[in-house]
This record gives structure tokens, C-alpha cells and sequence, in this order.
């Protein structure tokens, strides 16, 4: 590891566990036992310490996704191991993330590329993934959005509540509606086409409630 990348995982561990508010570039460079100075140096300012421990948090966990599905045949067992590997992670990380995400919610200058990232960072992986299944187009970008909902709303749930066995359950059951669809997609839709209000989804063909809201 390079000196920054020492620095960054000293970073990204002090803040999952004291939280960012306002702490300051002189607080971190004494809590990771370095100073104010070389972390002005490998970073520029406090923000963008914040950005790079995001960035290096949610890219972390998406080389992961991706080397998952790469070593397991069956898609939806890389997708536990990964829920798995992010719930484990989520005491730690979980509030750090929420917390960095507010900042891009707000739209500070220093969390602009974690915006971005929230909005386009996983949908891609997740889509293409769909669509290796079998998933149509259209349909594969919903149901990346759906599946990156669930995982966002379960952490959200898990770092708040820290019921691990209430939010495994619920992913559990989640993975096998997908799983239902993408293996039987021309069942028919018990809900008539004129009650479904989104057009990438083809109702009258489509199995499972999760095409309706």
C-alpha cells in the first residue's frame, strides 16, 4: 500500500467508529496517528478526505459484487455471499455511509462525486448482471434500481435496529422473488395491463408483484 492508502484505511476506520460531523483534519491526523499536515498533502482539504473514504468504501464493496458473480455459477448464490459480506460490514459501515450520503443529499461541493455515484455507480453492475440472466433491457434497469433499494433500505434497517435475522429474512425472500421471475418470466400477471403504470414493464406477460408498486 502507498502512503495515502495507508492513510485512507486509517481514515475510513477512525470515522466508522466516531462518526463524521464535524470533526476535524487536526482530529483525524491525531486519532490515526498522523498529522494535519500530511493529510492536507495526500488529500487537499477535509472534504476531499471524505470523498476519497467513500469512494474507497463503495468501490471496495463493488470489486467484491463482481468477483462474486465471477466465481459462482449461480448468480443469485454470489448475491447472498455478497449481502453476507456487506451485512457483516454494516455496524461498521453502515453509518458512515448514511452519514456521507446526506452530505451528497444536501448537495455539498465535497460529496458531488459520491451523488454521482449513488445515482450510477451500482446500477450498471447490477443491470448487466439482470441481463446475463435473461432479464429483458428495460426490465433489468428497474430491477437493478428495485434490488439496489432493498439492499440500501435492509443496511439502513440493520444499523439502525441491529435485527440481523429480520433483514436476512427479508433479503432471502426478496432473492427468490427475483429468482422467480428471471427463471419464469412468461407466467401471466395477475394484475390487468391498465393497473400497471410503468412502461418498461410488460404485465401481461410478466410474472411476480414486484412489477407493480
Amino acid at each position: 500500500m502507498t502512503a495515502r492508502e495507508r492513510l485512507l484505511a486509517k481514515t475510513v476506520a477512525f470515522l466508522a467508529e466516531h462518526g463524521v460531523g464535524d470533526t476535524s483534519l487536526r482530529t483525524l491526523a491525531a486519532g490515526i496517528g498522523t498529522s494535519h499536515r500530511m493529510l492536507n498533502y495526500h488529500f487537499g482539504s477535509r472534504d476531499g478526505l471524505l470523498t476519497a473514504v467513500v469512494e474507497a468504501v463503495e468501490r471496495g464493496e463493488q470489486e467484491a459484487l463482481v468477483e462474486l458473480i465471477a466465481t459462482h455459477e449461480d448468480p443469485f448464490e454470489a448475491s447472498r455471499a455478497f449481502w453476507v459480506r456487506v451485512a457483516d460490514r454494516a455496524e461498521v459501515f453502515a453509518p458512515l455511509f448514511f452519514e456521507l450520503s446526506s452530505h451528497a443529499m444536501r448537495g455539498q461541493a465535497h460529496a458531488e462525486p459520491l451523488r454521482r455515484w449513488l445515482g450510477e455507480g451500482w446500477i450498471g453492475v447490477l443491470e448487466q448482471g439482470y441481463e446475463r440472466s435473461g432479464v429483458p433491457v428495460g426490465r433489468a434497469r428497474t430491477l437493478a434500481l428495485q434490488s439496489l433499494a432493498m439492499a440500501r433500505g435492509l443496511l439502513f434497517e440493520l444499523a439502525t435496529t441491529k435485527d440481523r435475522e429480520a433483514v436476512d429474512l427479508a433479503m432471502a425472500q426478496w432473492t427468490e422473488i427475483v429468482r422467480r421471475e428471471v427463471e419464469a418470466p412468461d407466467r401471466e400477471c395477475p394484475i390487468p395491463d391498465r393497473q400497471c403504470t410503468f412502461p418498461d414493464r410488460q404485465c401481461s406477460n410478466r410474472a411476480s408483484t414486484v412489477h407493480h408498486s
